[in-house]
């Protein structure tokens, strides 16, 4: 229920109070000069507290971006241990150009200002930001805002929603062709550090990422029945990785020799319980082996392209990679177009026969 009161100021002009009542919310009330403006902000006000859009307006203009910035760096970034330090950074980006509007200033146009400010920037390599890493930081913000409109209700609906995210390059894929492989295997045979070799191995027979590998333990190792389980992925879920072949030969006589005072496949020579860098031997073997443009992650690919050109489908490859999505995989597709159109011809010859044209 609303009520106007008119009154008379000091200055002799009309002043109207605003009082809205509504069971079960506080009471509002505002001033106008207007008694058309009056009538407008009841009706309106009215609409917007059944719709449950009100308060939020009323939130948004409490708090600034640096308290959306503050508190979710402080209560949400924990949760998320593996990006916690990354994103803490690209929020502080936005916190050092934002932090002092309400968040009921914060407009999508605001937003791409500082979106374009980002992508022209320059990193500490001197070269410019690319649309990738500019995807990442409004990743960060999107979150962000998403967390105070859900779980705070600090806002109605997030700004960046509207905001059109720089379209990123294709996913690079790198593998080595039969001649590179080789060269690269001699050359980490032939390194002074004793596990390259094994390492290099697995992560081209298994396609775990550095991290899972490096962070193995040998209670996730289970060499009677040939697996690996991976606690700590990038996506947060246990993967359960199959080991075969030359890398489990390989590792079975690793098992042999392992050190009994850490738990870690491949620990590190001062810190034990800290995995063993293989940074510098993996880039010297590169070296050794002449091959251009190649690094560790590249092994992920060598292993997802050869099981496309081997015969595995996306979504096989998807799950040995441990991706949720095929999204990621598609960049493979091509590597096993010749399976698929095998796959094509078997289905036509089982339908028309054999010699069908």
């Amino acid at each position: 229920m609303a009520t106007i009161h008119k009154r008379t100021a000091k200055d002799g002009s009309i002043r109207y109070t605003v009082e809205i009542r509504l069971r079960g919310q506080p009471r509002q009330t505002a001033t106008f000069k207007r008694l058309t403006d009056a009538k407008k902000w009841i009706q309106d006000t009215e609409s917007a507290i059944r719709d449950g859009r009100h308060f939020k307006t009323i939130e948004a203009k409490k708090h600034t971006f640096a308290d959306l910035a503050d508190r979710y760096i402080k209560d949400v970034l924990p949760t998320k241990p593996k990006q916690e330090l990354r994103q803490k950074m690209q929020i502080e980006w936005w916190k050092e150009r934002m932090g002092v509007y309400l968040l009921s200033d914060i407009t999508p146009a605001l937003i791409v200002q500082y979106r374009d400010e980002l992508a022209g920037g320059i990193t500490y390599r001197g070269t410019q930001r690319s649309p990738a890493t500019v995807v990442r930081y409004m990743a960060a913000l999107s979150h962000a805002f998403t967390i105070a409109v859900n779980e705070w209700q600090w806002l109605e609906d997030s700004p960046v929603r509207k905001v059109k995210k720089p379209k990123e390059a294709r996913g690079r894929v790198r593998f080595l062709d039969d001649d590179e492989r080789r060269r690269l295997l001699d050359a980490c045979k032939k390194s002074k550090n004793n596990w390259l070799y094994l390492c290099v191995t697995l992560s081209l027979s298994t396609g775990m990422r550095q991290g899972e590998l490096m962070g193995l333990k040998w209670q996730d190792v289970n060499l009677k029945d040939e697996y690996i389980v991976l606690h700590e992925t990038k996506n947060g879920e246990r993967r359960r990785v199959p080991l075969s072949g030359h890398g489990l030969e390989l590792l079975r006589e690793h098992a042999k020799v392992r050190r009994l005072d850490t738990d870690l496949l491949f620990p590190g020579i001062k810190h034990k319980n800290k995995p063993i860098d293989l940074s510098d031997a993996f880039e010297y073997a590169v070296k050794r082996a002449e091959i251009e443009d190649f690094r560790w992650h590249d092994l992920r690919h060598c292993a997802a392209s050869y099981l496309a050109m081997n015969g595995a489908s996306l979504a096989e490859i998807a799950e040995i990679l441990g991706h949720k999505t095929l999204q990621m995989v598609k960049r493979y597709a091509h590597l096993s177009d010749g399976h698929v159109s095998n796959v094509v011809a078997s289905m036509n010859a089982k339908i028309f026969g054999e010699g069908a044209k």
